[in-house]
């Protein structure tokens, strides 16, 4: 007999089984295996529990379901689709209900995995050879022959059958899922969506709930936790606010031995899993599944972790190269302000509104095809680099005081054909959208105008780029409302009312709708004005 099946003392297997037993911790408890006896004779139902009662394979109980007809039996397979063994009957309703039952589980409820072991008292009805050849059943016997011990054998020789044809599907199933999360997580641009798409991935992959902890570890980090988290769902969801362990003692001293001895933890309910990356950060994720891991899951989740670090080193690089870009773009910009000291503020206003006026036209959904996650990222950033075209405008014109004469007025206008080729030639370097493709659209279009009267190449438009419409509205906005050596602060009033005037002529009306709403409710990102 297998170490890992048990059956009941020959003298003692007809006691109760609560006697003289102490009733498992809630960790203890494991996952019972489904056997499913389908027979119209009660007195069956009967036997066979008491025959296998107590029995348990690897520790885990059986947990044992009556169906007293085939069409019972269908619709209990629908209720419990982790049904390890089934003991059918052939004769119940019709003379070939078993039969037909059969065909059911398979074709219908595609079900492979499920063990069914066909018993017959009448095995006339159903001739042993004919039924083994037509139907996908995995045993054949007659109800005479199955004595206790034959019972037990049979039942444990499925349940380990189920258990390998189960772990195969949940290989395959699993690996699939880890293929397809780990795709997703690529896509994420920061630490904490990061965090929660780890959550949401494995629960996933363990078909658990949602309850979960994301931690990172902070060494020698000043004003940090050393444990913090980054991502909750479900039950934790109230240690958002607190940001760390320290209401959940027990859980935060299993989270401390995980990163001490740098390995995943399982301690039913308290598993927590181990990921460091190669640039030495580390990570732990706790999460509840009802019931403990099995080798198989163990495997899977190992994997996975994997697959989590070889994601995270990518946002790391993907946020050291997009840091290096935004270097570059605010040292672009700082070498056009180093000469015009009254715009030093003006870009960094510009940048904000932007980007809230972005957010404030896709969330109306206007442009939808426009408003892609990499235009919402970026947008803002680029905004800053509109006037690095002033770099080739002498202090004279750039400087004055007073208001350009036209002769002086075409050659400041310049600077916006000039922002635009030195963005593209160094976009051109950078595979993709980027900062500067995207400042390159904004430099050359943001005084362009709506109706096609603007320069320097009278676009007219959605010709013109959705960054420069978006700008061109911004930059009016913030440069009225400020003063400059040319004139005084207008009012918001007599700014708006300028702006709103030029709605569909000058700028275009979406962009101009979402400055008023955002104006009218007092939501403006930063202070705008002297």
């Amino acid at each position: 007999m297998s170490q890992q099946a048990s059956l009941p003392d020959d003298d003692n297997w007809l006691l109760d089984d609560n006697d003289g037993e102490e009733t498992p911790r809630p960790s203890e408890v494991r996952k019972p295996w489904k056997v499913l006896i389908v027979d119209d004779e009660k007195d069956v139902h009967t036997a066979t529990r008491i025959a296998l009662r107590g029995i348990s394979y690897k520790e885990r109980p059986l947990e044992l379901l009556s169906a007293y007809s085939g069409a019972e039996a269908f619709q209990m397979l629908q209720q419990h689709q982790d049904i390890a063994l089934i003991m059918l009957d052939v004769v119940m309703e019709s003379e070939d209900a078993g039969l037909r039952l059969v065909h059911r589980i398979r074709e219908e409820l595609t079900n492979g995995v499920v063990r069914i072991v066909l018993r017959t008292g009448q095995p006339g009805q159903a001739p042993e050879q004919e039924v083994i050849l037509n139907y996908d059943i995995n045993d054949y016997k007659t109800k005479t022959e199955l004595t206790t011990q034959k019972l037990f054998t049979t039942t444990i020789a499925s349940l380990r059958a189920y258990e390998n044809l189960v772990s195969l599907e949940k290989n395959r199933q699993g690996l699939a899922k880890i293929l397809e999360s780990a795709s997703d997580l690529y896509q994420l641009h920061s630490l904490r969506e990061f965090a929660s798409g780890v959550l949401r991935q494995i629960s996933a992959l363990l078909d658990i709930g949602t309850d979960g902890i994301l931690c990172v570890r902070n060494d020698n980090m000043v004003g940090r936790p050393e444990l913090e988290i980054l991502a909750v769902s479900g039950a934790y969801e109230y240690l958002a606010e607190s940001g760390d362990l320290s209401n959940e003692p027990h859980l935060e001293a299993v989270f401390q031995q995980v990163f001490k001895e740098k390995r995943s933890i399982y301690q039913h309910p308290y598993d927590v899993l181990y990921i460091s990356s190669r640039n030495r950060r580390e990570f732990a994720v706790h999460f509840m599944p009802q019931w403990p891991l099995d080798a198989v899951e163990r495997d899977l989740l190992n994997v996975f972790c994997q697959r989590i670090s070889a994601a995270y080193d990518n946002l790391y690089l993907y946020n050291q190269l997009r840091s290096a870009q935004e270097a570059t773009v605010v040292a672009l910009a700082d070498l056009a302000e180093f000469r015009d000291t009254d715009t030093g503020d003006h870009v960094l206003r510009v940048q904000k509104l932007t980007d809230a006026i972005a957010a404030e036209m896709a969330g109306d959904n206007h442009y939808p095809e426009l408003m892609t996650r990499e235009f919402m990222d970026m947008v803002g950033m680029a905004s800053i680099l509109h006037d690095i075209g002033k770099v080739a405008t002498p202090d004279n014109i750039l400087l004055k005081p007073g208001k350009l004469d036209p002769e002086e007025r075409a050659i400041m206008e310049q600077h916006a054909t000039i922002g635009a080729q030195i963005l593209a030639k160094s976009a051109q370097l950078v595979e993709g959208a980027s900062y500067l493709s995207l400042g390159s659209e904004i430099a050359g279009g943001h005084h362009e105008h709506f109706d096609g009267n603007g320069y320097p190449n009278k676009l007219k438009g959605q010709d013109i780029p959705l960054s420069a419409r978006i700008v061109a509205v911004v930059d009016v906005f913030d440069a009225l409302l400020n003063k400059r050596p040319y004139k005084e602060p207008w009012s918001m009033e007599d700014t708006m009312k300028y702006i709103n005037g030029r709605a569909g002529t000058q700028f275009d009306p979406h962009v101009v709708a979402a400055l008023s709403r955002l104006v009218g409710e007092d939501r403006l990102p930063v202070q705008f004005g002297d």
